[in-house]
């Protein structure tokens, strides 16, 4: 999911379309844009499909104001669906009011229970509805501290944009496991998922939003407000590993440089007797070019990606993300063949990815596969966004290090350390590693076994 919000800038609809197009690799289900007019009227626009596919120009052309949010959606099996694209629109004698978010509440079931036995009906599975619910059913007179107060019943990793017809406010979770920036647009400003999207506007970056921090923008300009008096910098390791993209700075770290960082430390920890080193195309390239360098082994394109092909890690179910490997990247067998390979990867997860790429390769005459991944061992599942949530998903929950490399048939396997995944941050950030080593930043609620 990635979120998207402007104020204050001409054409806001157009702007929030490109802002998407930054960010559709966190999310390619589904989109959608709610832009508030002069007049304070919301024109709501959302569909299945990518941004370009679901935004035609003439629909864009129809959309006017200056203040609104944006959108991509990432589903999962049972999330999924044009109910749940965001950012989702809602009426209220109090102010309309559209939101988008992303992340996972881990405590939703319970937040839900207790709407429904006041009376609320749910048309959708998304937090954002649920957040939706508990600031209206709040009896506090203004709207901030009915934000505040229902913030401070939800638990877990997320970034809410909430909009209203004069006023944008942009909350990040207590523990800043979800990235959320701003920036600056001519007199207006824009807050995104990923500060990338910065660059397609031309907007430049101001601040990432504080954990804990609710930042409001209207015409008396930017205010900040605290929600909760705990914060912690855990953000999400997998941002900085897989998810955001490389020219992105998530907390005052470049995501290029963390992931070049990473596999300079892979190669010190895990070297291998080999010829060449190649990376898996896209999240792999820059982890890639850190080992080669420190190993003083050629860095060589072996495989090719197909730019048509959307991310298979973030794809609903098994079956698409199997097919999606077949059709995503093809070996370069004048590179490959007959040559000993450090195969270098950001992350293995349920494994389907390796273990097709290493049969790839095989198939063009690699004559040996020596798997790094610049990533510790991913034992446990993530609760708050990344679609992992089940031990049964992953390939090293119940499997050692010899078991997981014969189940990729690798010649060989290796991670990089949980001590170097946080080191490779340059000291800008901790970082949330609970998919590695299982040490959660909050209470699981809901996924308590």
């Amino acid at each position: 999911m990635s979120v998207f919000g402007v104020y204050g800038v001409k054409n806001a609809a157009q702007v929030i379309y490109f802002g998407l197009h930054a960010l559709q690799h966190r999310g390619q289900e589904g989109a959608g844009m709610a832009v508030f007019d002069d007049r304070g009227i919301c024109q709501h626009h959302r569909g299945l499909g990518l941004a370009g596919e679901v935004f035609s120009q003439s629909v864009l052309s129809n959309i006017t104001g200056g203040l609104g949010v944006g959108s991509t959606q990432y589903a999962n099996v049972s999330k999924g669906g044009y109910d749940n694209v965001q950012p989702l629109f809602f009426h209220h004698k109090t102010g309309d009011l559209a939101i988008a978010g992303e992340g996972n509440l881990v405590n939703s079931a319970q937040i839900s229970a207790y709407l429904e036995n006041n009376g609320t009906m749910f048309h959708t599975y998304t937090d954002s509805e649920i957040l939706a619910n508990l600031i209206k059913k709040n009896g506090a007179e203004d709207r901030i501290t009915r934000i505040i107060e229902a913030l401070n019943m939800m638990e877990g990793g997320f970034a809410f944009l909430i909009v209203t017809k004069n006023r944008i406010y942009a909350a990040r979770d207590k523990y800043g496991i979800k990235p959320l920036a701003v920036g600056r647009l001519g007199d207006g400003w824009v807050i995104s998922s990923e500060t990338c999207a910065f660059d397609l506007v031309g907007a430049e970056y101001v601040r990432d939003v504080e954990p804990g921090e609710i930042v409001s923008i209207d015409a008396k300009g930017v205010r900040s407000t605290r929600f909760s008096k705990f914060q912690k910098h855990k953000v999400c390791a997998m941002e900085y590993i897989y998810i955001a993209r490389p020219d992105s700075v998530i907390d005052g770290c470049g995501v290029h440089a963390y992931r070049r960082e990473t596999g300079r430390r892979l190669a010190d920890e895990c070297p291998a007797d080999a010829d060449i080193v190649v990376g898996v195309p896209d999240s792999g390239l820059s982890a890639a070019m850190g080992y080669a360098e420190r190993a003083g082994l050629p860095f060589e394109q072996g495989l090719v990606k197909n730019r048509y092909v959307a991310r298979t890690f973030i794809q609903p179910s098994q079956e698409m993300r199997e097919k999606g490997v077949q059709m995503k990247l093809s070996a370069v067998r004048s590179i490959v063949s007959g040559k000993r390979l450090v195969l270098v990867d950001d992350s293995i997860v349920r494994g389907t990815t390796c273990l097709k790429i290493v049969k790839l390769l095989r198939a063009a005459g690699a004559k040996e596969i020596h798997v790094r991944i610049a990533s510790p061992m991913m034992t446990h599942p993530c609760y708050y966004g990344v679609d992992t949530s089940t031990e049964e998903e992953l390939l090293c929950a119940h499997r050692n290090l010899e078991e997981a490399c014969s189940m990729i048939e690798a010649d060989s396997l290796g991670y990089v350390s949980c001590d170097a995944s946080v080191a490779s941050t340059f000291g800008c950030s901790e970082l949330c590693l609970a998919c590695f080593n299982g040490e959660y930043p909050t209470a699981l609620y809901d996924y308590e076994k």
